[in-house]
């Protein structure tokens, strides 16, 4: 297998930009893909709301002068409550897909608060059925515009723990965001997941983490956002989770879609050229690179 026929794509968040109020000082579209192309990555994750224009043909014209393709994004959007209709402010955001011809959109279950370290809702039957029924509707609205949407289990989220996730496998038929970072802290195993459910696995996010502060934010001792600040997550192949393992799971099963390089972070101050994120997105890529070319 030839590292041409793998899709690499970088994440903003991993240049510390988020849809988190307070996160840390946010980067600009400019240099954060200017550093992605020097890196060698054509493609790129949207990003939060707001990093790139509103506009959907304004969005597809930034992209298009950084000579970036479009992958698609993180999609937060309450999934469990009746009494919101997610479908249109998805099909609102569609249209920016449409415009710049990306294709897969990343939903995150959101709890409806702001950050991720709130207390997540205890679903009961009827709720989980609300869920399932919205992920549906939404698969196929956007399946409808050659989009395909996938679930993403987040820390902080209705869909975090492996029971939470066992629950989506069962009970609804859409793909997933693997998350090798947050299917970690969530409790899940994104291993077994990769070799299990490989066929389920549309897109994925890779990150590397620290389970040192894994287990303290899985006991409450820390915030997320403090893990993250400490170094929670770190560059591929310099933490505790089986990357190599995970991509190897994935690709001998016929996994087609993107590996999108997401080290969450978050940085006070603009670095200086060729030094934090972009050193760290460094050693992902050429650690990652280098794990393909040996499958």
């Amino acid at each position: 297998m030839s590292t041409q026929k793998v899709k690499i794509a970088g994440a903003p968040i991993s240049w510390g930009v988020c849809e988190v109020p307070n996160w840390g000082h946010q980067m600009t579209p400019e240099r954060v893909l200017r550093e992605m192309a020097d890196l060698g990555l054509g493609a790129t994750e949207f990003g939060p709301l707001g990093f790139l224009p509103i506009e959907p043909a304004d969005r597809a014209k930034v992209l298009a002068e950084h000579s970036m393709e479009a992958v698609g994004g993180f999609f937060p959007i309450i999934l469990h409550n009746a009494d919101f209709d997610p479908l249109p402010t998805v099909l609102e955001e569609l249209k920016s897909y449409e415009a710049s011809g990306a294709k897969t959109l990343v939903l995150s279950a959101e709890i409806g608060g702001e950050g991720y370290d709130a207390k997540r809702p205890d679903l009961d039957a009827a709720g989980w059925q609300v869920m399932f029924t919205n992920l549906e509707r939404i698969k196929e609205a956007a399946a409808a515009r050659g989009v395909t949407a996938v679930l993403h289990p987040h820390v902080g989220t209705i869909i975090e723990t492996h029971e939470d996730v066992m629950h989506v496998v069962q009970g609804s038929n859409i793909s997933f965001c693997l998350d090798t970072g947050h299917m970690v802290i969530g409790g899940a195993d994104p291993v077994w997941f990769s070799a299990e459910h490989a066929k389920r696995v549309a897109h994925s996010h890779l990150k590397d983490v620290d389970l040192s502060w894994a287990k303290q934010v899985q006991d409450g001792s820390v915030t997320y956002y403090d893990a993250v600040v400490k170094g929670m997550y770190r560059p591929l192949g310099k933490g505790d989770v089986n990357i190599a393992a995970i991509v190897r799971n994935l690709l001998t099963q016929g996994y087609d879609g993107w590996f999108v390089l997401e080290q969450d972070n978050v940085i006070s101050a603009e670095p200086t050229d060729g030094a934090g994120p972009y050193a760290d997105a460094k050693t992902s890529v050429e650690f990652l690179r280098a794990v393909i070319a040996e499958i």
